[in-house]
């Protein structure tokens, strides 16, 4: 993969752009923002896509396959930290000397001169994202946005508002959320993960806190999770007048999420300056109570009412890729889900837990990364076993990282303490066969993985429309 260098001064003017990986979800939304700009955008992707239609429809070239001709008269490249740098089009753009841009630098230049809502952490970014979204356009406002997942209310994954605000997801996987000039700053939590980026806890952590002391107006954060935790006590050791709003389920904290129910829908309540609100949400999950908390508290935060606020935020009907159903053949529910950390893991599987009665869960697993398996391959059998009742382990999706020898999935089917409850089933034709072979009417499957696990559930369809139709 490459690493572009963020540290790179951006031309005043951009002229042509040309996005390479136009069709990844972040990448097609800053594409779109800057088609609603007026810029003439070009680019290229591996396949077509929805997302790839949606672009030319809105006036944008799209090249499928790679190739230095895609290239054209382009002034500027844009690119993700996933490409290769034996790719064709980074390859010319270097040798014509063209500014290459992080898709998150092309993003901080676009909106540089908005009040930027940016909201990071290792888990929940993206629905907390789509919960401020939805809260401010409840509330009448008509925000400017960027999300790592299209919102389903909206169909889209940004848009460009005619209000000044602007609520972008930023990515800390590569510390590109240092780049924004941040008004409001969320932090969902600090988990451990991108340590191949990073190196240790403690500089991820402490990159945390460089993006929350940028914040110019607030710092929302999680009084939960111990890593949050440290961020907090750390900002407020180097500035004791920084204006911070904590959420969780600790009593101290700023805004407390108490009287959580999790059966179906979930539905809580939050005590804000001494007074409750209460909610019930579209979309399952302890966590989710958790997220439209801090959404919440960007919301009231920024000045709006809170009764207001937590009933525009309870509108918000998920993101795509988070727990979202597929289809449904013999009474057996098929599900996607992003999830590629242990503990995103045991929150969707937890609420898949909440609802589906007596069925069983199935998980189809797509471990993310040779690093992340190999760091976290116990961790992730351990979280699997715990909340599915079976699971299928497929091959590793490597994306930016090279192949590791010896890191296969089976990493993680091998350490489950019941094989029973485990098969690594690396060819996706067997998987789907084997998944329809065991899956009975009320099992919910939920394929989990950040990576391409979401073509498989055709597939799994198909097959379990063969046995079970």
């Amino acid at each position: 993969m490459i690493k572009p260098d963020l540290t790179l001064t951006i031309p005043d003017q951009l002229g042509s752009v040309h996005f390479v990986g136009i069709g990844g979800s972040g990448m097609s939304g800053i594409a779109r923002l800057f088609l609603n700009r007026g810029y003439t955008v070009t680019g290229s992707d591996a396949k077509e896509s929805p997302n790839v239609t949606a672009l030319r429809e809105l006036g944008a070239t799209v090249f499928i396959g790679h190739d230095a001709a895609n290239v054209g008269s382009a002034d500027t490249l844009v690119v993700t930290g996933a490409l290769w740098q034996d790719n064709p089009e980074y390859v010319l753009a270097n040798e014509r000397g063209l500014p290459v841009l992080h898709r998150a630098q092309a993003l901080a230049w676009l909106i540089r001169d908005q009040r930027l809502v940016a909201v990071a952490g290792a888990h929940g970014k993206t629905t907390s994202t789509g919960m401020i979204v939805t809260g401010l356009l409840g509330l009448g406002q008509d925000p400017s946005f960027v999300n790592g997942g299209v919102i389903e209310s909206l169909g889209v994954s940004s848009a460009s508002g005619a209000d000044d605000l602007f609520v972008v997801e930023a990515d800390e996987s590569d510390g590109s959320f240092l780049l924004y000039h941040t008004a409001v700053a969320l932090v969902t939590n600090v988990d451990p993960d991108h340590l191949d980026h990073y190196g240790s806890l403690e500089a991820f952590e402490a990159a945390f806190v460089e993006f929350s002391r940028k914040a110019s107006e607030l710092v929302v954060i999680s009084s939960d999770d111990v890593g949050a935790v440290r961020v907090t006590a750390t900002i407020a050791a180097a500035d004791a007048a920084a204006r911070v709003i904590t959420f969780g389920e600790h009593p101290d904290s700023t805004v407390r999420v108490h009287s959580i129910t999790t059966t179906g829908p979930v539905s809580f309540s939050v005590t804000w300056q001494g007074q409750d609100y209460s909610a019930t949400l579209r979309v399952p999950g302890k966590h989710n109570a958790i997220n439209a908390a801090g959404a919440f508290s960007v919301l009231v935060g920024l000045g709006f009412d809170p009764a207001a606020s937590l009933d525009a935020i309870a509108g918000f009907g998920g993101t795509q890729r988070r727990f979202e159903l597929h289809g449904t053949v013999g009474g057996v529910s098929v599900y996607d889900d992003y999830a590629h950390h242990p503990t995103e893991v045991a929150a969707a599987l937890a609420a898949a837990r909440t609802v589906v009665g007596e069925g069983r869960i199935i998980a189809v697993h797509q471990p993310h990364l040779y690093s992340r398996t190999r760091l976290f391959a116990q961790e992730f059998a351990d979280t699997l076993e715990a909340f599915a009742d079976q699971t299928i382990v497929l091959a590793v999706y490597g994306a930016r990282e090279d192949p590791e020898p010896g890191v296969t999935g089976a990493l993680v089917s091998e350490r489950f303490r019941d094989p029973s409850h485990v098969a690594y089933v690396p060819d996706w034709q067997d998987a789907a066969d084997y998944l329809a072979s065991i899956a009975r009417e009320g099992d919910f499957v939920v394929t989990l993985g950040c990576g391409d696990v979401n073509r498989i559930v055709p597939q799994l369809l198909a097959a379990l429309e063969q046995v079970h139709g």
